[in-house]
Formats: structure tokens, sequence, C-alpha cells
């Protein structure tokens, strides 16, 4: 239930292609109040960029709804003017929040018009990678559910696939240091710094805590598992290797394997397809 006296915050923008950075501005942005979303449709990005987005307006709308620092995303209808955003009759914000750009004057007078405020965040404000840690919740009854893995251009399968886990227990997911990355694929992986990554995927809802491992090889994620106890071992299809399965017995854990599918309406990823290598 929403705090009635927490400010109504107003983000607009395209969040193609979602990343860290997209995430530590929400995140900044949802320390002055609730977070809502205008997402800028299709056709607005298109008349901007002379280009369409690199991900439709619907998976788009899936990963932000998905995001912890969001309240709730509003899909701007039509080509809507990024500057002087049209909302609905049944939310009127506090604040605009926005980042330094070329607009600033323009928008900063269209919310002194309608009586807002608005505040710019600058780049110093979004530096690091804070680390989510939950409150425990003693006895709550909940299985501890644990998934490992790469995660170095995170898009929206993973987020189908934390959604689909998490159905089962607390989800914890052990992201893969650098050099064991580097040692199960080669030069120049991980894409992303492991830091980064653990924060990316921390930022989702669906994730009761991230963290990065500091084992090796395909059980690199060892030591963390043995401290968490967790009641399951999750991987998708494509993650069913490496000794997991004889791993998951010996320690007596469910080992639980689901079939690599998007979100309802939306088409796979793959972060290999995102990578180009």
């Amino acid at each position: 239930m929403a705090n009635p006296a927490s400010k109504q915050i107003l983000v607009t923008g395209a969040f193609d292609d979602i990343r860290s950075r997209h995430l530590r501005f929400l995140e900044e942005a949802a320390q002055f109040g609730e977070v809502t979303v205008l997402l800028w449709p299709d056709e607005t990005i298109q008349t901007l960029s002379g280009a369409p987005p690199k991900f439709p307006l619907a998976e788009r709308l899936y990963f932000l709804n998905a995001v912890r620092f969001v309240r709730q995303v509003i899909p701007a209808g039509g080509s809507m003017n990024p500057d002087a955003p049209v909302l609905p009759e049944n939310f009127r914000p506090d604040l605009w929040m926005d980042l330094e750009n070329p607009a600033n004057q323009t928008r900063q007078l269209f919310c002194r018009k309608h009586g807002w405020e608005y505040h710019v965040l600058h780049g110093e404000a979004l530096r690091g990678f804070p680390e989510f840690v939950p409150t425990p919740t003693p006895n709550s009854g909940r299985k501890k559910v644990i998934v490992t893995g790469c995660y170095d251009w995170f898009h929206s399968g993973h987020v189908r696939f934390c959604e689909e886990v998490s159905t089962h227990g607390d989800l914890y997911v052990i992201v893969g240091h650098d050099a064991n990355i580097r040692l199960l694929k080669g030069e120049g992986h991980p894409l992303i710094p492991q830091d980064e990554r653990r924060y990316v995927v921390g930022s989702i809802k669906y994730v009761t805590q991230a963290l990065i491992s500091s084992g090796d090889g395909w059980l690199d994620a060892d030591p963390e598992i043995k401290k968490i106890k967790p009641d399951i071992y999750a991987v998708n299809e494509d993650g069913d290797k490496g000794g997991k399965r004889d791993y998951c017995e010996k320690l007596g854990i469910e080992y639980l394997v689901l079939k690599r599918a998007p979100a309802p309406g939306l088409q796979k990823r793959s972060s290999t397809d995102l990578r180009g290598f």
C-alpha cells in the first residue's frame, strides 16, 4: 500500500536496452518518493532517434515493472512530446525527476506551469553499485532457492527466469566472479564487471539478494551455497551441466530444471545474441 505522505515522483524516458545507469537513476529517484515511469512509445523513440527501439514497448514495459525501485509504469499513448507529457487524470506528480540534458529548461518551465517540483540528478549521484541487503524475515515458512550464472547482458529472459524461480521460494542469485567467467567462457568475457552484474540482478524485485561467487569452475558458488543453505537449486535447460545435479544430490538439495521460455507475448532473448559474441 502506498504511503499517502510519500511524494509522487515522475520519471519519463525510453528505457530501451535497460542497463545499470537506468537502474541507478531509478534507485536515486526512489529516494525522493514513489516512482512512476511514463514510458515513451515506440513511435516517439523512432521520431527522436531516427531508428526503432532495440526492444519493443511490451518488452520494455515488462522489464520496468520488475524493477524494485518502480511503483508503476504508464505507457504513454501515441507520439508524445517528451518535454510536455500528458498524464492520466488519476496521476498527479509532486516532482519530475530528470537527468541533465538540453531540454531541462523547457521541462522546468513545464513543471512550474503545472505546480510540480523539478529536480535534475547529475552523474556523480549515480556512481557506484550499492548492494541491496534484505531485512531478515525469520520463520517466513518460504524455502530458499538459489540460481547461479553470468548474467552478463541482463534481459527480459533473465527477468522471466527470476520471476518463475521466485514462485518456489526466496530467490538468491549468485553471479559468477570475473576471473571464473573468463575461465569458463574465454577472453573477452565478461563484458560487464562483477559488481555491476550483481547490482543489475539485485535490482529486480523477484530477487531476495544477489551475491558474487567466491569459488571456481562450474560450482564456483559452492562457498555461498554452503552459507545460504538453500532448499532448491534452480537452473534452466542450458544450465543443466557442470556436475550441478550430482552436487545437489550429495548435499540433499532439490534440483529444479526449468524450461527456457520468454514471458508471454515476448520474444526469446539470448545474452550471446545481444553481445554479438
